[in-house]
């Protein structure tokens, strides 16, 4: 009687055992167990967009950092990362290969909107999170229609209507010309810049080129804009064009006011190659801290992350805020694997994705990174600056919500 009692008291205590989450079992699918988190990238370390490929070795300096420290959750983070050259063909054919031979939990931060977009279908059929992309398309923040699929940065047509908001307020008569990169980033600017502008964009607007991404240069599209008599620019191009433009109207003594898309922002990337003294009184937006920016470089802040730059990737360029935006989206994401915990099934990742506020030390202040289930827009705050020759100098509200 005494041996029934004791195997009956055994076997309750071991099914509450069992059944405490204290020994829940732990959850995974393709791409993560006891020992590793593997997580796929594509960046283009070569073609027209390679100024953006130091975000892609950012990314595996800052898991190097994680690594070292142990990990997350006592994992290490396995970062595979391929080489698609900004063509989105290839972007397919690495991302599945990603998928479907690498088998990673999930893919961050893909970098290009037109590059993004060739792989949006596929990752939500596949229902494999395609994370934190590099891109402000608004396509991006659609829960509904695209559960798989998040950005991080603020969209691209937020950031336009900041600027048309601008024009509006301090230069309600301008002629505004405008070139913009032919594909969905291009047109995503300049649709929120439109919209800005409302009933006035008729009128206002006096000239649109765009060009390719495959272009050699964009000097013709230049000349066309000084001709048409417009006095305000907005400059929609990627770094490598953002530069010829700058140069090209300091050459041709075409001197509007002149706004340029935050992705072209970096001083290392755009503003030197196209001579800091030609980019005097451009106007841009922007989230992150700027590393050529005196009034940071004494902060503990930047001392973090110039230490990290120091140890983990001594070949990026200190001056290049693409390497502040590689060390911020991965403090992000590591943010939400440590939430995530031991269940990191890809329905997990996205779940805990979706459901994250915190802020981060190289973000501006007044800016944090915030979403929820019907919200996957992470950031959507930033500020105009302006460049003064040495510095961006920021100025105004900070906008968005």
């Amino acid at each position: 009687m005494k041996r029934t009692f004791l195997s009956a008291l055994m076997a309750g205590l071991g099914a509450v055992l069992i059944s405490s989450p204290a020994v829940a079992q732990k959850r995974y699918d393709s791409g993560a167990n006891d020992k590793e988190i593997k997580i796929g990238g594509v960046s283009p370390y070569s073609g027209p967009a390679s100024s953006y490929g130091t975000i892609g070795k950012g990314i595996k300096a800052y898991f190097d950092k994680v690594n070292a420290e142990g990990g997350i959750n006592g994992r290490r983070i396995n970062f595979i990362s391929y080489d698609d050259g900004y063509n989105p063909a290839r972007t397919v054919e690495m991302t599945r290969k990603l998928v479907e031979q690498d088998e990673v939990l999930f893919v961050f931060n893909i970098l290009g909107t037109p590059t993004n977009s060739a792989v949006h279908k596929y990752m939500n059929q596949k229902k494999v999170p395609q994370l934190f992309n590099a891109t402000g398309a608004t396509k991006w923040g659609d829960p509904k229609g695209y559960p798989w699929t998040m950005g991080w940065q603020p969209s691209y047509q937020s950031e336009a209507l900041i600027y048309a908001q601008h024009i509006l307020e301090t230069k309600p008569n301008a002629k505004i010309g405008i070139i913009y990169q032919n594909d969905d980033y291009g047109r995503d600017y300049l649709k929120g810049f439109e919209d800005g502008l409302g009933d006035k964009a008729k009128t206002m607007i006096v000239k649109k080129v765009s060009y390719e991404a495959t272009d050699a240069t964009i000097d013709s599209q230049m000349v066309e804009l000084k001709a048409s008599g417009a006095d305000t620019f907005f400059n929609i191009t990627i770094p490598k064009f953002a530069a010829q433009a700058i140069k090209k109207a300091a050459d041709i003594g075409w001197k509007p006011t002149h706004y340029l898309n935050g992705v072209s922002a970096s001083v290392g990337a755009t503003i030197i190659p196209a001579g800091p003294e030609n980019a005097v009184g451009v106007i841009t937006a922007y989230y992150l801290k700027d590393p050529t920016d005196s009034a940071w470089q004494a902060t503990p802040e930047y001392r973090d992350w110039k230490a990290w730059m120091d140890k983990y990737y001594p070949g990026g360029d200190l001056k290049d805020a693409n390497n502040v935006y590689a060390y911020t989206v991965s403090q992000s994401l590591v943010e939400v694997l440590k939430k995530a915990g031991d269940n990191l099934t890809r329905d997990n990742i996205m779940k805990t994705a979706a459901n994250i506020e915190h802020n981060l030390p190289m973000l501006l202040p007044g800016v944090n990174v915030k979403t929820g289930p019907d919200d996957f827009f992470p950031i959507e705050r930033q500020q105009l600056q302006r460049w003064d020759g040495k510095n961006w100098v920021r100025f105004g509200k900070v906008y968005g919500r």
